[in-house]
């Protein structure tokens, strides 16, 4: 699994038949900075997000046969999943992201 930030959503009129409904979401993948704290990647990862996350939202995903094991996904056309929602993510004791807790 990776993290993510969701950075917008992605809308195609013409897709595959098994995708038809659902939504997906724009990332912009994580990683640790030279300070500790999260910063954005570079590249983007368009991913099925069955969770409803919104943007902004910090994520965790998966990729390749593992965005497959979802509930309901083992059939659909995806690459990258949208698997969990986060709340707070800690290094070495010390917290690098709190999300809002509603």
């Amino acid at each position: 699994m990776l993290l993510a930030k969701v950075i917008g959503q992605v809308v195609a009129t013409q897709k595959d038949g098994k995708l038809k409904g659902r939504k997906l979401a724009l990332l912009r993948p994580l990683q640790l900075g030279a300070d500790g704290g999260l910063e954005q990647a570079k590249n983007t990862v368009v991913a099925i997000d069955t969770l409803g996350a919104g943007e902004g939202a910090v994520v965790l995903f998966c990729q390749g046969s593992s965005a497959r094991q979802g509930d309901g996904l083992k059939e659909v056309p995806v690459d990258a999943a949208v698997v969990g929602i986060v709340d707070s993510v800690d290094v070495d004791k010390k917290s690098v992201y709190k999300g809002d807790k509603k």
